[in-house]
C-alpha cells in the first residue's frame, strides 16, 4: 500500500515527535501534562533528497524511512441501492375560502 521514497534510516528517541516538514525530517519534544510547552524547539535530523508529488501522504515509516501513500480524499465509495419511487406532490384544492375576521376573545377580569 504505501511506497518507500528515501532511504533515511532515524533512529527514534523516546519522548519525541518525529514529522517531515518540505523533504527534511525534523523531531520535537512531545509536550507532557502540565509541563512546559516545546513551541520552537524542533531541530533538524535529516535531509531528505525527494519531490513531493500531488494527492500523497508523506510519513516516517517504523525503520526510518519516508515513505507516501495514496492519499483517499472523499472517503469510501459507497453500494448503489436502489432509488425509491418519487413521492407525488399533493395536490392543493381549486376552490379558495374567503377569510373571515377573527373573533375578539373577551378580557379576562382579574382582582384590582
Amino acid at each position: 500500500m504505501a511506497e518507500k521514497v528515501a532511504k533515511i534510516g532515524v533512529k527514534r528517541e523516546p519522548g519525541f515527535l518525529y514529522f517531515l516538514r518540505g523533504s527534511d525530517v525534523w523531531k520535537t519534544p512531545m509536550k507532557r501534562a502540565g509541563g512546559p510547552s516545546a513551541a520552537g524547539k524542533a531541530e533538524k535530523v535529516a535531509a531528505g533528497n525527494f519531490a513531493r508529488a500531488e494527492g500523497y501522504l508523506y510519513f516516517l515509516d517504523s525503520s526510518g524511512d519516508v515513505s507516501r501513500a495514496k492519499r483517499a480524499v472523499g472517503g469510501q465509495k459507497r453500494k448503489k441501492t436502489a432509488k425509491a419511487k418519487p413521492k407525488k406532490a399533493a395536490k392543493k384544492s381549486a376552490k379558495k375560502s374567503a377569510k373571515k375576521p377573527a373573533k375578539k376573545k373577551p378580557a379576562k377580569k382579574g382582582k384590582r
